[in-house]
């Protein structure tokens, strides 16, 4: 049994001046490597040994080169290429295939072939009878070691990818001021047996590494639904919009739906499609004379419109609710902006906060999602307005190719779905929704009837599985969710400018 390659290389060198580690390599009949790891764990002993660097350059063919070995250069194949009667250029190079170009420079350069123009169509013919490929039989003495190249040849074969130089970093091994044969097994701990008896001072200690890294402490991670919500918080504060207050996920049904100007029998408010709330069931808290004026315009109509003339209910309002949307803290935060001190002022609002659906679970759908809400009051806003804005921010995800189909809103007129260009799905799919707050809605708040609100919604969580490349949102949210992903995922940047 062989003792340790340590002990080997020790045993080798006791026997030696200098020896070098590739020496050592093909000596023992192992990797170089080895031999190096073993140096090192003899270096960690003390100074047993001197070693300093050396550095050898050796040549090695490529496949391509290996190719020409067997095969033979490219110019003497298209030598060989060319009958006695001659051949059309046009058919040489066809029959030479991808380095026939190459190998009718060379050999039209080394004179071994020519152009003769005195038939038409001109012929190539074969200027010698005989060559030798000096290519080949050189790269022959490469492999077998025995290769005296000049260096234009070394350039001019590196250059024809035939030949590869290969750097191999070794080292010389002396005796060090500390040789020995052996290695003494280096104390990791000094223990308080060895202090009180002196022990210390004859044994010999490995040395600290100051420079290892520790264990990389097990830190919190966030998820990439934050990630790109951190993107899209950042893009709303560029254009100057001010967050809203959305920590209200239990509304009541006047908020979510009357205040919009969406009808008490509307399927929205139907169980199969919204969570109600058991306890407390109701909500009595309310601004009276608005919910007055929202009563009057759902029954009986106003403001130019003939409302939905049905019998409006207060216990229909009064009914609590997961909210559905954040255009209910919308509603809040446009009340709050037409009954504030000193007057109406133009205002831009933003939220991305979740919202709640009794959705049928699937791929695509959760009982709970996130909704990003953009809002914008001011006097005399248009469509022209609405539109410009959307492109814009947009713009400002990465998205430059937009479409508008226009669609309905109970609360929006006119309404538009927003479609963008998927170059990866090389299809439209639709991002949003968007549209102009109806009058209905807005004057019962006391906003002045010069004033229009436009606003536009989309989903967190389909951008975020597009940028992280998943394809089921139960894997991103819920608990299948892969820890390992949420810990590896990278930080999200949108193409955004």
């Amino acid at each position: 049994m062989h003792p340790d390659l340590t002990e080997r290389i020790l045993q080798h060198l006791d026997a030696v001046d200098k020896v070098d580690t590739l020496e050592l390599a093909t000596q023992f009949n192992v990797d170089h490597q080895k031999v190096v790891g073993a140096l090192k764990s003899i270096q960690a002993h003390g100074d047993l040994v001197n070693a300093e660097t050396a550095t050898q350059k050796t040549l090695g063919l490529t496949d391509e080169g290996q190719s020409v070995v067997e095969n033979g250069s490219h110019e003497a194949i298209v030598y060989g290429l060319v009958p006695a009667e001659g051949i059309p250029q046009a058919a040489l190079m066809a029959a030479g295939g991808a380095n026939a170009k190459v190998g009718f420079s060379k050999a039209m350069s080394q004179g071994w072939i020519l152009l003769d123009k005195s038939v038409n169509p001109p012929l190539i013919r074969r200027k010698v009878d005989h060559i030798v490929d000096n290519v080949k039989e050189q790269l022959l003495l490469v492999v077998s070691g025995r290769a005296q190249l000049s260096a234009r040849d070394v350039t001019d074969y590196k250059k024809r990818k035939l030949l590869q130089e290969t750097t191999t970093k070794s080292f010389v091994l002396s005796k060090g001021p500390e040789f020995s044969t052996t290695l003494t097994k280096l104390e990791t701990d000094l223990t308080m047996d060895m202090l009180t008896s002196g022990l210390w001072q004859q044994l010999k200690f490995k040395a600290y590494n100051f420079d290892a890294l520790g264990a990389t402490p097990t830190r919190g991670h966030l998820h990439p639904l934050l990630k790109v919500r951190t993107e899209f918080r950042q893009i709303f504060l560029e254009m100057g919009f001010s967050e809203m207050p959305t920590n209200n996920y239990v509304e009541s049904s006047f908020w979510n739906f009357d205040a919009l100007f969406q009808p008490q029998q509307h399927p929205a408010r139907d169980a199969h499609d919204t969570f109600f709330i058991n306890h407390p069931a109701q909500s009595h808290k309310f601004p009276q004379e608005y919910l007055q004026r929202v009563k009057a315009v759902h029954s009986k109509g106003g403001y130019g419109s003939l409302g939905y003339g049905y019998d409006w209910k207060l216990s229909e309002a009064q009914k609590n609710l997961l909210r559905t949307h954040t255009t209910a803290v919308s509603a809040r935060m446009l009340f709050k902006l037409a009954n504030q001190e000193g007057g109406f002022k133009p205002a831009k609002y933003f939220s991305i906060d979740k919202v709640f659906r009794n959705e049928t679970l699937d791929a695509t759908h959760l009982a709970e999602f996130h909704q990003v809400e953009g809002v914008i009051a001011d006097v005399g806003l248009t469509l022209g307005d609405l539109i410009g804005t959307l492109y814009e921010f947009f713009r400002k995800l990465g998205i430059t190719q937009l479409e508008f189909k226009p669609a309905y809103n109970p609360y929006t007129e006119p309404s538009m779905e927003i479609f963008c260009y998927h170059p990866g799905l090389a299809k439209w799919i639709e991002v949003g929704n968007s549209g102009v707050f109806r009058p209905e809605m807005l004057l019962p708040m006391g906003l002045p009837e010069n004033v229009n609100v436009i606003a536009w919604g989309l989903s967190l969580e389909r951008p975020t599985m597009i940028k992280y490349g998943i394809n089921n949102i139960r894997d991103l949210v819920g608990p299948k969710v892969d820890l390992k992903m949420v810990e590896e995922g990278p930080i999200c940047r949108l193409d955004h400018v």
